[in-house]
């Protein structure tokens, strides 16, 4: 409950500290997912300055704050000219739109293709069943039918084909990665992007993971396909700056080729007795503290800063890749050709869900991936330039955390609830079943310290109930403090 009085202020901060201690390290090069530590002295204290002088500036109107309409314009105009588009280019007329992330980036995209379309009842998106989930998101909010392709069990992408042929008259956007997130891999974006064009459907690539390190890495003579506005066909991509630009959360952009596709984005109401809205993005007010943070780390770092940081991470990938390639048991999912390195287990008596437990304990935070169609589980590493100074150290502590699975495992889940994740459905739970189940696996008083068996028993689930288990074991978890 919200105090009598006020608490001082020095107090109110010891509390946040205090809470901040069970929280995974955001820097220090041992965090493979979720946040983006490039190891750059004073960057942090520049972005939270600029963040704070623009946090009460709202974006709602460019016209009341031209200064926040001036910085996004700044940063459109650089990542266009990154992902080749600008003056001179074969898009020389790139638009864009600073969104809260990369979701809002993909719900818009595909709310300009099918807001571009209003003649169609039942409007579809083609996406690789490797595609970001966020796709799916945007297709249920925006009533969108979402039609998956399946990736080659070897090569984790797509086929040219495949995508193509499923393509319908009421189709309105094809979607690619570059690279996907789960395994880092590039697809074939000039052949998705030429045959949606062939078809007359925009064509958008999910370059929220790649689309500012990608280009650093070719310039290192990484050899990274064509993925961005040089190939014909592509009609937008997004790009988050609070992942390799290593702007503060959250800040991302979604980037149109011309203006004309871009005007579906629009939100625009007049028809009541206040002021005209029009949001170019899902939020009416916005702070200016994102962008600006965004802002003063682009031009903070600049083009010879991501290049350095891009060699670092191009470094460290290479030497974690190389430590799993040493352990007995361990599989690359792919060779790396971004910042990811991914692997699976490839014996029996290697449990990957207490192998990431024991990477844990260790101080590594790693992130577990769970079986789908016929790819295997897997362990995700998001490499960062702050990795660097820290992978030499990654090689023994996996061989330990190895050792120490090995000799624990693997999670055998009981005989009887084996069967009831294989023939329970979602409409089946009830709050006396799911009270049941968070108690035996420890979800009683906040997340456990070990996650094997809840990641055993979400493995062993048909996706449909692993949604629903995911959401009321996270419902539990989120509950008010009186």
């Amino acid at each position: 409950m919200i105090d009598e009085t006020g608490v001082p202020a020095e107090q109110v901060l010891d509390e946040i500290r205090e809470l901040r201690v069970g929280d995974r390290p955001t820097h220090g090069g041992r965090l493979f997912a979720y946040v983006y530590d490039p190891g750059v002295a004073g960057l942090d204290a520049l972005a939270g300055a600029a963040h704070a002088g623009s946090a009460h500036v709202n974006g709602l109107d460019p016209t009341a704050f031209p200064s926040l309409l001036a910085m996004e314009n700044w940063l459109v105009g650089a990542a266009g000219g990154l992902l080749g588009g600008g003056p001179g280019s074969a898009a020389p007329d790139v638009v864009g739109s600073v969104t809260s992330g990369g979701t809002e980036s993909l719900i818009l995209a595909v709310k300009a293709a099918r807001d571009a379309h209003p003649e169609l009842t039942t409007p579809r998106i083609v996406v690789p069943a490797s595609g970001h989930a966020a796709f799916a998101k945007a297709a249920h909010l925006l009533r969108v039918t979402l039609d998956t392709v399946p990736v080659d069990p070897a090569t984790l992408r797509p086929s040219v084909a495949d995508m193509a042929a499923a393509i319908r008259p009421e189709t309105v956007l094809v979607a690619c990665s570059a690279p996907s997130y789960a395994h880092g891999v590039v697809d074939p974006v000039a052949g998705i992007a030429e045959v949606a064009a062939a078809a007359g459907v925009r064509c958008h690539v999910d370059a929220c993971f790649g689309g500012w390190t990608l280009p650093y890495l070719r310039r290192l003579g990484v050899p990274v396909p064509p993925f961005d506005f040089t190939v014909d066909g592509v009609t937008s991509i997004s790009v988050d700056l609070h992942k390799y630009a290593y702007a503060p959360k959250g800040v991302s952009m979604l980037l149109h080729r011309d203006a004309t596709l871009r005007a579906p984005q629009y939100f625009a109401y007049a028809d009541w007795p206040g002021y005209t809205m029009v949001n170019p993005v899902l939020a009416s007010t916005r702070s200016g503290g994102p962008i600006a943070a965004a802002y003063a780390t682009l031009r903070h770092l600049g083009d010879d800063g991501y290049l350095r940081l891009a060699t670092a991470t191009r470094d460290a990938v290479a030497a974690l890749a190389e430590a799993v390639r040493e352990v007995d048991g361990l599989r690359l999912m792919a060779e790396p050709e971004s910042t990811v390195v991914c692997f699976t287990s490839t014996d029996p008596a290697l449990d990957l869900f207490l192998l990431v437990d024991e990477l844990t304990a260790r101080g590594w935070h790693t992130q577990p991936q769970l079986r789908y169609a016929d790819l295997p589980a897997s362990v995700h590493l998001t490499v960062t330039a702050s990795v660097a100074p820290r992978v030499a150290e990654f090689g023994p502590d996996l061989a330990a955390a190895v050792t120490a699975a090995r000799r624990a495992g693997p999670v055998e889940l009981p005989a009887e609830l084996l069967a009831l994740a294989g023939s329970l459905t979602p409409e089946a739970l009830t709050p006396e079943l799911i009270g049941g189940l968070a108690a035996g696996l420890g979800l009683g008083g906040g997340p456990p310290d070990r996650m094997a068996i809840v990641n055993t028993l979400l493995d062993a689930a048909p996706a449909a109930l692993r949604e629903r288990l995911l959401v009321e074991f996270v419902g539990l978890l989120q509950r008010p403090t009186w």
